[in-house]
């Protein structure tokens, strides 16, 4: 039961996430910063080049939180478990999308005409992710047992 609280608890959670301030930037820090968040920065990319970021929604908004409500109907008893597999490319492909958003901080950072700072939204965001992929380990460790 805890196990499955803890999958739904994600449902809520991965929203929270993406509207939480990943990241704090500006051109240089005389300037002032503003918070990039998830959704931020998809209106962002919306506006300059579409197929970028239909790609970055589907990692960062449908990857994880499809494999969340997945997650959840295998708990539940409601999705045959032999789709665990299936969710466990998804949570990867969540996982990239992180990946992504790393890289780009250490290379803006390295250029050194823009400041950027890392926010709570990241580790957040990050957490989520690696709860659903422990989860969802769990959740085939139990599956296993019961068969």
């Amino acid at each position: 039961m805890t196990l499955r609280l803890l999958t739904l608890s994600l449902l809520i959670l991965y929203p929270v996430a993406w509207f939480a301030p990943l990241m704090r930037a500006g051109l240089l820090p005389i300037f002032g910063l503003s918070e990039i968040s998830v959704i931020t920065g998809l209106q962002s990319l919306w506006g300059s080049d579409a197929v970028l970021a239909l790609i970055v929604t589907f990692f960062a908004i449908f990857a994880p939180y499809l494999k969340t409500i997945g997650l959840a109907l295998v708990q539940w008893g409601l999705l045959d478990a032999k789709l665990q597999s299936a969710l466990h490319v998804l949570g990867k492909l969540a996982m990239a999308d992180v990946f992504l958003i790393a890289l780009y901080i250490t290379l803006a950072k390295g250029i050194g005409l823009a400041t950027l700072q890392t926010a709570w939204g990241l580790y957040m965001f990050s957490a989520c992710i690696l709860a659903s992929i422990g989860l969802g380990m769990l959740t085939e460790r139990s599956l296993r047992r019961l068969c």
